[in-house]
């Protein structure tokens, strides 16, 4: 068996027919209909009755014919066949189109259904559009995540059938799928089955089955490379199963400038000495997302053999409380030399990724873009919506802000002025390793952060959207996955 097959779930097959749906067949029983915004019907099979639902819906008005631009309908069809209905405006942004499929898609993968019809109309270039967008999204939801409730396990979705187009190439969509199921499964597991030993287990199945060069760098070795700030954090757990984990995949023939992609990887987050309330303590286990939307982007580049090099740069520890962990108004040194005063121990997210950026930049890479889920005055700043990118260069911020509104993980950039660092003063240290007001924590983490980067092109990804209740976009999951899309979409736009 492919040792990444458990974190992988297995993706629908899928059929494509180039003759549009124009009459349903006798076994259909999970339909999706999907047209463009306008009235016309493009002889759909059987509008007719969908049409007739939504003059009884909007009371004979037939103005509002174009009401499936808003909202979905779902309609039982003669036989027992369950339809859903909408029309995606071909103005409207990818985040939109995902939106409505996704929530189109529900009741369809409700029923737990082992095969999907989907029926595209329009001209080509939208039945094309349509249909990548739709078969991705299905992917993804029919995608199933880690659950150890009893009963019977969920029914997975075995084969989509696309109507309306033929010869699509959805390569990107099933790597980019595949990609964001491994994200989303990893985050989604519980802290007992995914410690800093575990996870680095699963790192090395997957580092084998990619085919990527692995090094690990353990605590040992983390105290010979001095690297006080990762080693700070990593005192509180009595295990000693820290360690930063480096993966290396080489996609260029001749030896050519790296992306370093670095991303947190706290299995559990306490808060330590500064113990968080139950409230923010919940759903820690997520704080190794981070980590977990570097591995996705991996994935899906690897798939795609996309002509890139990258080193892919994981901190993985936990923040726990016990006699060893760190305290606040202790000073550490960092593996560049920088001196720290430790002012709350749960902020050590910028403490791990310090030392982190550090042994990334040190390989002088072309860019690093991190991955953390890092403030909490970044969710109140974007709720959990949307997520926030800083930088150290203006374009490299902008581009991000271009990718995100392409692949519907929609970022705000923030600036981070140098005056802000006054914040940061010290008079025991080099630097404050934040404050005790929260204000603009997001800003300072940034201008922290960027201390370990040298010179190198920077961005950071703060992941406030990497929980959304109810999903948000093409994910149903309240573990968006969010940053994956968006981390692919650069590595494929780079200079």
């Amino acid at each position: 068996m492919n040792p990444v097959s458990t974190l992988i779930p297995e993706l629908a097959d899928l059929v494509q027919h180039k003759a549009p749906l124009s009459q349903r067949g006798k076994k259909t029983r999970h339909l999706l209909m999907i047209l463009p915004a306008g009235l016309d019907w493009h002889d759909a099979a059987e509008h007719a009755a969908a049409e007739a639902a939504l003059k009884r819906r909007n009371k004979g008005d037939d103005k509002k014919a174009d009401e499936l631009a808003k909202s979905a309908l779902s309609l039982e069809l003669p036989g027992g066949c369950l339809s859903v209905w909408l029309r995606l405006d071909g103005e409207k942004s990818l985040f939109d189109w995902h939106t409505r499929l996704r929530q189109a898609l529900k009741p369809l993968l409700d029923e737990q259904a082992a095969e999907i019809e989907i029926a595209v109309h329009g001209d080509a270039a939208f039945r094309a559009r349509a249909a990548a967008a739709a078969v991705y999204v299905a992917w993804l939801n029919s995608a199933q995540l880690p659950c150890w409730k009893g009963g019977k396990p969920p029914v997975a979705l075995k084969r989509i059938a696309l109507h309306g187009v033929a010869g699509l190439k959805l390569d990107r969509e099933r790597a980019l799928a595949e990609g964001h199921s491994l994200c989303r499964t990893l985050t989604v597991l519980p802290p007992n089955l995914l410690t800093p030993a575990t996870y680095r287990e699963r790192i090395r199945d997957l580092a084998g089955a990619t085919g990527c060069k692995l090094d690990e760098y353990d605590i040992k070795r983390l105290k010979k490379l001095k690297a006080g700030a990762f080693l700070a954090v990593a005192r509180g757990s009595g295990h000693q199963d820290a360690a930063i984990m480096r993966l290396s995949y080489r996609g260029q023939a001749k030896a050519g400038k790296t992306i370093a992609l670095v991303g947190k990887g706290i299995c559990f987050d306490t808060g330590g000495h500064n113990l968080k309330p139950a409230r923010y303590m919940n759903n820690m286990h997520d704080d190794m997302n981070g980590s977990a939307v570097a591995l996705g982007i991996l994935l899906a580049a690897t798939r795609l053999k996309l002509p890139v090099n990258l080193d892919v740069w994981l901190a993985i520890a936990e923040n726990h409380l016990s006699p060893e962990a760190y305290t606040q108004n202790e000073v550490v040194t960092a593996l560049n030399g920088t001196t720290i005063e430790i002012v709350h121990t749960d902020a050590e997210g910028r403490m791990v990724l310090a030392d982190t950026l550090t042994l990334a930049a040190r390989e002088k890479p072309a860019a690093i873009i991190d991955f953390a889920t890092l403030t909490g005055s970044m969710a109140v700043a974007l709720g959990e919506r949307m997520s926030g990118v800083i930088s150290n260069r203006d374009d490299f911020a902008a581009r991000a802000v271009a990718a995100g509104q392409a692949c519907g993980d929609r970022v705000v950039a923030f600036p981070m002025p140098d005056d802000y660092d006054e914040a940061l003063d010290s008079s025991v240290a080099d630097v404050k390793q934040c404050t005790l007001d929260g204000e603009a924590d997001h800003i300072l983490a940034a201008r922290f952060l960027q201390r370990f980067v040298a010179d190198t092109p920077w961005l950071h990804v703060d992941l406030s959207a990497s929980r959304c209740k109810g999903g948000l976009g093409a994910v149903a999951s309240d573990i968006t996955g969010f940053g994956v899309a968006l981390g692919l979409s650069m590595l494929e736009a780079r200079d």
